[in-house]
């Protein structure tokens, strides 16, 4: 028998089973219908678009339809779905839709029951229909492949069309005419061959999935038609299809497999190329062959409230709302009208965590976000909220950051001291195949339109915190490396922890002096909180009573207001507000950021860095994602002073030290007429009471104490005003006034003697450290005569805190 005959007996096969198969899904397409009408037929007129090829079926109906078509199709997956079930959608769209162009169709089936796990993909699962959970870690650009190539003979000109290509350029083996020869020498034919969008990807398995002690495994996808570009760099997807095998191209192309390869030509043993190949003396054998996922569908891992979806700016209220369900709808309408809802979402999103409710609704507001702008010239305003926790060990830091992990969708949990600046930002590697270079997505391209959290901040490299500027700020990742140069985006919020030095908080120190990061670097921060584990008996109870509850009954003494399904949904909902401010609250915010320049420029107080215009811009992010969780359309002078009381409390009062008075300020034995020559007593009592009290008071008694005599210096100031015949009041006038105030709660006179030289001191401190109180005497008053003590008068810019 020759080559022809040989040609025309296979081209008479026939695949009996193939028709069957073929018949059996055309029927389903054609009789499956809802509500009396074919449910495919619609989306098969959209077929007609010269974009569109791909029609995506719900497995669940070719089930309920035959059970033996859809055991067929899921146990044979790859030997049905090219051939048989494509031509069964091709003469449905012919039929029933009335399509003639001649085109390449595809089947995407979804809603495939069960989920497997990269880690459980087998030699034995080759050719069957699976779905597989994964995140995207690198994508490939979108080619053109070559699907089947026609073929043109350079000896006898003969046409080969429809040669099936197998992931690799496939010539014919030999020439279709009987007299011809030719073997190798074969052109291809652009115009008659179908080409059809190509793309690869890499996805790693989740890391709720990961057994412990394991290192997550990863499998390439491969996508084509409608799935390219679908999933991006960080998502969270099910991919539908099957377990391939490719020839592996990268591991000959190696040097040593190259080199080992021409010897082996040369020595006549070009066979052992072919399938396996290795050392034969050491018994090692590689096959040149590979497994890959080949996917026909891919789709988010919860469209709706989760995966890519969860924080798009592409959505808006309206269509959220549809694709609610009545009871979902009406929590999230009643939600938005719980008028205690601040505080129950923080109790409901950490309830596993007692306390630290400043950090619990600067968390919450970051979830929110504010709302990003692009100015005239094109500049991007971010809207995401950066917050650094610093903190002592065992203050729950990390308790934060796992939970926030957890409930976004979108969030990377990562170590500072584990990873490198292109781990965190993005790196240029060589595909081993085509030997291109392309980026791989680190943690911050991951998280985009998420949180990025990041445990050990004060761990990094110097040299890697200076490689997360940029992103922190212009949201951007720019990279020259290897001939690429991209801009990518990183539109992530970043939620830090660090240590402090030494691992202990030292109060007597500021933050700056606490924590081992650059000033640019903090400066990017919105908001910074700062947990010192103190010795509090109420705490202390509180904090082991919850733990010892969570042991105990674990899920029982988890209470939550609402689910964290509903809180979801209610964030989704919320980020599509944009609220606009409206003139008050614009005016409100300047009078605050003048305040807070003012203060931070005559040094009554001193805050962990400059004021500058990034703490503005913080209180505007802050007060968008106030009125966001309201779900308002205007930013409100409220909103903005609850967004200035957190900036308040994070960059203002950070670090507050105890209030230490210098020695020369301890000559205790002449103070307002406490004499040491007629009685000793008194005065070593006196020292002995301030040795251990009136040398170092805590900040918060020093600010209640300042406050008190700063409010009536300004009570009698303005009887200045109004009464010609009042002069003011002294130092001795102010802490008589002050003692006469507090005589009742002292019981007894070494009290009222400690009480006396701590006011003193602070008054002291007032006048000559903080330059709060301005001495003034009776020639600064213009009264013309000298007077031995001065009038005391508050600083005209101080604010009272």
């Amino acid at each position: 028998m020759d080559v022809g005959d040989l040609q025309i007996n296979q081209n008479r096969v026939k695949d009996d089973v193939g028709e069957r198969c073929q018949k059996l899904f055309q029927d389903f397409l054609d009789e499956w219908s809802v509500a009396g009408e074919i449910k495919y037929l619609e989306a098969a007129k959209h077929l007609s678009k010269p974009e569109r090829n791909t029609l995506q079926v719900c497995f669940e109906d070719v089930t309920k339809y035959s059970t033996s078509l859809a055991t067929t199709i899921e146990e044979e997956y790859y030997r049905w779905n090219l051939s048989p079930v494509c031509l069964a959608v091709r003469n449905f769209v012919r039929d029933r839709a009335a399509i003639t162009v001649e085109k390449e169709y595809y089947v995407s089936f979804v809603n495939v029951s069960t989920r497997h796990k990269v880690r459980d993909l087998t030699t034995a699962k080759i050719g069957t229909l699976l779905r597989i959970s994964g995140q995207v870690v690198r994508t490939h650009p979108v080619h053109p492949e070559l699907v089947s190539g026609t073929f043109r003979c350079l000896d006898c000109q003969t046409v080969i069309p429809e040669v099936e290509q197998q992931f690799k350029y496939t010539q014919p083996t030999v020439c279709r005419n009987p007299v011809c020869l030719n073997r190798n020498r074969f052109t291809l034919d652009v115009s008659k061959s179908r080409f059809v969008d190509f793309q690869k990807a890499r996805i790693q398995e989740n890391q709720s999935e990961l057994p412990r002690g394991c290192i997550p495994r990863s499998v390439e996808i491969i996508l084509r038609a409608e799935c390219v570009e679908i999933a991006q760099p960080g998502d969270r997807c099910d991919f539908i299809g099957t377990l391939i095998v490719v020839p592996d191209i990268g591991s000959l192309s190696l040097p040593g497999a190259r080199a080992e390869s021409g010897a082996r030509i040369k020595a006549g043993e070009g066979f052992e190329t072919e399938g396996v190949r290795g050392l034969k003396a050491l018994g090692v054998r590689d096959l040149n062959y590979r497994m890959a996922f080949l996917a026909c569908a891919v789709v988010p891992t919860n469209p709706r409230f989760g995966g890519s979806n969860f924080r798009s700016d592409n959505m808006s209220a309206e269509s959220i709302k549809k694709q609610m369900s009545e009871d979902e709808w009406q929590k999230v309408f009643d939600m938005s009208r719980d008028k205690n809802l601040y505080q129950n979402l923080i109790t409901s999103l950490f309830p596993t965590i007692h306390g630290n409710d400043e950090i619990k609704r600067g968390i919450l507001l970051m979830l929110f976000g504010g709302v990003a702008k692009t100015t005239v010239e094109k500049t991007t305003l971010r809207g995401d909220v950066n917050i650094c926790i610093v903190g002592d060990p065992s203050t729950a830091k990390s308790q934060f950051l796992k939970q926030v992990s957890d409930f976004s969708p979108r969030a990377v949990y990562t170590s500072g001291k584990a990873s490198s600046a292109a781990g965190l930002t993005a790196a240029v590697v060589k595909d081993e195949e085509s030997h291109e270079f392309v980026i791989e997505a680190g943690a911050l391209m991951l998280a985009d339109n998420g949180i990025c959290c990041i445990d050990e901040f004060d761990k990094m490299e110097p040299r890697d915190q200076v490689a997360i500027h940029e992103a922190m700020e212009q949201q951007t990742i720019s990279i020259t490396k290897a001939g690429v140069k991209a801009t990518l985006n990183a539109r992530t919020s970043i939620l830090a922890a660090a240590n402090p030095v030494g691992g202990r908080y030292d109060r007597s120190k500021s933050l700056k002096h606490n924590i081992s990061l650059s000033a640019p670097i903090m400066s990017r921060f919105d908001l910074f909180f700062i947990l010192v584990d103190e010795c509090n008996e109420v705490t202390d109870y509180a904090i082991a009573e919850r733990i010892v509850n969570l042991h105990r009954f674990v899920e029982e003494s988890i209470e939550r207001i609402y689910t964290l399904e509903e809180i979801q949904r209610y964030i989704l909902f919320a980020r599509q507000f944009k609220p606009k401010i409206i003139p008050e609250a614009g005016t409100f915010i300047v009078e605050q950021y003048k305040q807070l320049r003012q203060r931070d420029g005559c040094g009554v107080t001193k805050s962990s860095w400059r004021i500058t215009v990034r703490q503005l811009e913080s209180m505007i992010r802050l007060s968008e994602a106030m009125a966001r969780l309201h779900c308002l359309e205007e930013v409100q002078p409220k909103h903005v002073k609850e967004a200035f009381r957190l900036l308040n409390k994070s960059i203002i009062r950070v670090e507050q030290p105890d209030i230490h008075f210098g020695d020369d300020d301890n000559e205790m034995m002449n103070v307002d007429g406490v004499d040491k020559e007629p009685d000793q007593e008194p005065a070593k009592k006196l020292m002995s009471k301030l040795d251990s009290r009136s040398k170092s008071i805590s900040y918060e008694e020093y600010k209640t104490l300042s406050n008190i005599l700063i409010l009536q210096l300004r009570r009698v100031e303005s009887r200045m005003e109004t009464e010609d015949d009042f002069e003011g009041m002294q130092k001795d006038a102010l802490i008589s006034w002050y003692l006469t105030e507090v005589a009742e709660d002292l019981e007894d006179e070494d009290q009222l003697l400690e009480r006396k030289v701590v006011v003193e001191k602070v008054i002291d401190r007032l006048i000559h450290s903080d330059r709060v109180i301005i001495p003034l005497t009776r020639t600064a008053l213009a009264q013309g005569t000298e007077d031995e003590e001065p009038i005391l008068v508050v600083h005209p810019n101080y604010v009272i805190e």
